[in-house]
């Protein structure tokens, strides 16, 4: 006589879980385990390890025909979280265990072949896909499960605790790491013009790019960009913890506060760049989101995977579309971007002269492209330091120094507003146009300055907003309510360069 069960377990789509029903039916046919409902490679192979850890544990499988249908079946299945939930399932269809014991349950984790449960990729996104089904999550008492709120997270370490009621186990916060940041702006001396770009673009959540030749410390200056920037919010915190615990990445840091730095290498593909593939993954654009994405050697990536970025910077988010769905990945971002100016990296060296042709420079150029040079709001050409200054190591504006100003930008935007009565934004950046030339609050002077060197640099009308963001964020480090024309000044060096049209 045949015997069927159901248990609810959940698959990744994008950065989302999708409640899946496993329905168990045993009954009679040739032995051996059926799995159904557009299952892929991974969730196939549960058969061998569900077999295994069942028997490993004490249980037995039936001499039967057994099916394991995925529900619902158009749903594409991935990953290795579906183990658990099968055996569980089956266990519970021959009345080995009671069925008390994981209703109202969303069962998730991987066995493994003793039988010892592992856990899986995106069991925050488990968590809150439990949480808003008003169910428990039955998992591996992974640590990230510790900083969520409002959902019972039950843990089991190995199957054969079923063998008796189970003492579910609380997740635990493994070792701590503290963070210690080992960099600080303090050891770049020389550079303080660079580092004024890196606390407006930090003020404000701006792009920026920093051009100049090899050695001169480009890499050094953004890779302390994290220590000028705020800790993360409680919401910021979670955002960002979702997107890479659905990467399968460690989300301690996350917790603690600390933005992401995401620095890809340059042979990074257009995916691996923005996200793709089928199931979709996320990419380093949704990894950097509430962080910094910093492309070293930036004229060296691909130009059509630059030109990918370009939507995100937009809207903050990643698009993928598929056959009858679409994935929506977050991608609200810091672009920072560091590039020679040319092959040899030499062009307007005082000191070495340029050895490529005038066509080779604007070839190497061209890589960037105008698009996606346009939508970054601050240019800044960075010298080779004087080995006096490498002498002098140590004695430069500080990282707290220039945090100080950041917070204090942010701290002041948020009361501009608040008086004003509009909605608190992330950053300028998020504003419309008619809103940030309000906020601006240009006299007849200044407005007469930004149409001038508008038309004779020919800036895009996007030029022209990013000039007036970035002037805005200018005028917040001053806590000034308007912007005034020693501000757009500043933010009008950020954008034209000497000697070039924007």
């Amino acid at each position: 006589m045949g015997a069927q069960y159901s248990v609810t377990t959940c698959t990744l789509v994008g950065v989302e879980a999708l409640e899946v029903i496993v329905e168990v039916d045993i009954g009679r046919g040739l032995p051996g385990i059926a799995i159904v409902g557009l299952p892929d490679v991974a969730v196939q192979e549960a058969r061998q390890r569900v077999r295994s850890a069942v028997r490993s544990c004490g249980f037995s499988i039936p001499d039967a025909k057994i099916v394991v249908n995925l529900a619902p079946g158009p749903l594409k299945k991935s990953g290795s979280g579906f183990d658990l939930p099968i055996a569980v399932a089956l266990l519970c269809a021959t009345r080995q265990i009671p069925d008390s014991w994981v209703s109202g349950s969303l069962v998730v984790g991987e066995l493994a072949l003793g039988g010892a449960v592992r856990p899986v990729r995106g069991l925050l996104a488990c968590a809150h896909a439990a949480k808003a089904a008003g169910k428990a999550l039955v998992s591996a008492p992974a640590p990230e499960l510790c900083n969520m709120r409002d959902v019972a997270c039950n843990g089991i370490r190995t199957l054969s605790e079923l063998k008796r009621e189970p003492q579910w186990h609380a997740p635990r916060i493994g070792p701590v790491r503290k963070h210690v940041p080992g960099e600080d702006y303090a050891d770049i001396v020389g550079e303080d013009v660079a580092k004024r770009a890196l606390q407006v673009a930090a003020a404000g959540g701006h792009g920026l790019l920093m051009l100049g030749p090899p050695g001169s410390g480009k890499t050094m200056l953004a890779r302390r960009l994290p220590t000028i920037l705020p800790p993360l919010s409680d919401d910021e915190r979670c955002e960002s913890a979702l997107v890479h615990s659905v990467a399968g990445l460690d989300t301690s840091a996350l917790f603690a506060g600390i933005r992401p730095f995401r620095s890809p290498h340059h042979s990074a593909s257009a995916a691996g760049l923005v996200g793709g593939g089928n199931p979709v993954r996320v990419g380093e654009v949704s990894l950097a989101h509430n962080g910094v994405l910093f492309l070293d050697e930036m004229a060296e990536f691909a130009p059509h995977a630059l030109q990918a970025l370009r939507q995100p910077l937009e809207d903050g988010e990643v698009v993928v579309v598929r056959t009858g769905y679409r994935v929506r990945l977050p991608a609200s971002f810091m672009l920072v971007g560091a590039s020679n100016p040319c092959p040899c990296g030499y062009l307007g060296d005082p000191e070495r002269p340029c050895t490529c042709s005038q066509s080779k420079v604007e070839r190497y150029a061209s890589r960037i492209g105008g698009p996606l040079m346009d939508r970054m709001d601050l240019v800044v050409d960075v010298r080779r330091a004087d080995p006096a200054d490498v002498l002098r190591s140590g004695s430069g504006t500080s990282s707290a120094t220039l945090r100080e100003g950041v917070c204090a930008a942010r701290a002041f935007r948020a009361r501009r507003q608040a008086r004003a009565g509009e909605p608190p934004d992330a950053a300028v950046a998020g504003t419309s146009v008619s809103s940030l030339v309000e906020r601006c609050g240009l006299a007849e002077e200044e407005r007469r300055l930004v149409e001038t060197i508008a038309r004779r640099r020919h800036l895009s009308g996007r030029a022209v907003v990013r000039v007036l963001r970035v002037a805005r964020t200018i005028a917040d480090l001053d806590e000034s309510e308007r912007v005034s024309q020693e501000h757009l000044l500043e933010a009008l060096a950020y954008r034209v360069r000497e000697g070039e049209d924007a």
